[in-house]
């Protein structure tokens, strides 16, 4: 008889998506490799991320399964959203009463699962446990600190991840899986050639040839000052031959034009883009400025240069190797960034972040937990 284990997964965010996608891909692959336990995920879909372009397709383009529970939470000040998720998900957990929720990164949808769960005496599992930016000032930075806490298991992508848990006191349940996102990466890059030969006629850039940038976090955008030298570096680092392709976050859209800040003629503005185009993108690009820790870390594994437009990061290890640098909003450091761009020697991202089989690494020690709390 095949015992039967249940997890709810708790997703709200673009990079909770991708994640989320990776493991639901492992989780199918125990299913048909085993013959004693039948995984049944669910997915909780807080509605965080509300614009179809930041959500419904990546549903349809990473293969996750649809979500049983959308609670189109939407956008809100952190209490608020915050409050509204942990009402709405106490009470699908209340109901379903899961072996296990797992939860991913640092969002307000990591830590309002987390949050509901653990009142509830059901077990969190954090996936993208222990990573620090050592600023309390950021929410994710709390969120992260919080959900870690309270975490029965914790998934480190690093060892710096792993080290950064001892250090606060906190040693059991913690395990070394590897970065899921590095899965990811391995499964999709293989689908976005075709993606990408579109893209280029569709912008008139060609690979290896253009910038690519993002910019979304609050500390840059709710600073006019912040933005404005950010603008400013874009408008001088674009040029006729190697334009820069930027794809707006909603947020940025509304703070330019509250700012009257002008973005010079190549600087290509596009609409958000879905998973596979971004990687298609990020793969092609001479080099990538962004304020994402995800596309930091996706450029890393890439092996494309990355300007960091904040002061600080929790992916160290980028920044050690000398393919990722920060500079903040300051101008002239991200002129003078993108004129030294270095390149990551392949062999170092294995070595940071695993063999790419974190998702199914996560799965079996979720099993196991399970298993043995059951025989206990």
């Amino acid at each position: 008889m095949r015992q039967n284990i249940n997890i709810i997964t708790i997703t709200g965010a673009r990079p909770q998506f991708i994640k989320a996608a990776s493991v639901s891909r492992a989780v199918k692959k125990f299913n048909d490799a085993s013959g004693k336990v039948s995984l049944a995920e669910k997915i909780l879909h807080t509605g965080q991320h509300y614009d179809d372009n930041m959500s419904r397709i990546f549903f349809e383009q990473l293969e996750i399964p649809e979500p049983v529970w959308n609670l189109n939470v939407g956008s809100a000040t952190h209490g608020r959203q915050t409050g509204e998720m942990l009402e709405k998900i106490e009470t699908i957990l209340l109901k379903e009463k899961p072996d296990y929720c797992i939860v991913y990164g640092d969002t307000n949808s990591t830590l309002a699962g987390a949050l509901a769960a653990t009142k509830l005496h059901i077990p969190v599992a954090h996936v993208e446990a222990g990573l620090r930016s050592f600023n309390k000032k950021m929410p994710e930075e709390i969120n992260r600190l919080l959900t870690d806490h309270i975490s029965r298991l914790l998934f480190c992508p690093t060892d710096v991840a792993v080290n950064n848990l001892k250090t606060e006191g906190i040693k059991t349940g913690v395990h070394n899986t590897g970065d899921v996102m590095y899965d990811s990466i391995i499964y999709y890059s293989q689908k976005t050639r075709n993606i990408a030969a579109e893209l280029f006629r569709k912008y008139s850039i060609q690979s290896k040839s253009f910038y690519l940038a993002t910019v979304h976090r609050a500390e840059n955008t709710d600073d006019k000052n912040r933005l404005s030298q950010i603008v400013q570096a874009f408008n001088e680092i674009a040029q006729p031959a190697c334009p820069l392709i930027l794809p707006l976050h909603p947020r940025t859209v509304k703070y330019i034009h509250n700012y009257k800040l002008r973005l010079s003629e190549n600087v290509k503005i596009l609409e958000p883009l879905s998973y596979l185009e971004m990687l298609a993108l990020e793969e092609n690009a001479k080099a990538i400025l962004t304020d994402s820790g995800g596309i930091q870390k996706e450029a890393f594994c890439l092996g494309v240069p990355c300007i960091t437009l904040r002061d600080e990061t929790e992916w160290l290890e980028t920044v050690q190797t000398g393919c990722n640098t920060l500079t903040g909003s300051d101008t002239q450091k991200i002129i003078q960034a993108v004129k030294s761009l270095k390149r990551i020697n392949p062999s170092d991202i294995q070595k940071f972040y695993g063999d790419g089989k974190a998702s199914e690494k996560i799965v079996e020690i979720i099993v196991n937990s399970v298993i043995n709390k059951n025989q206990g």
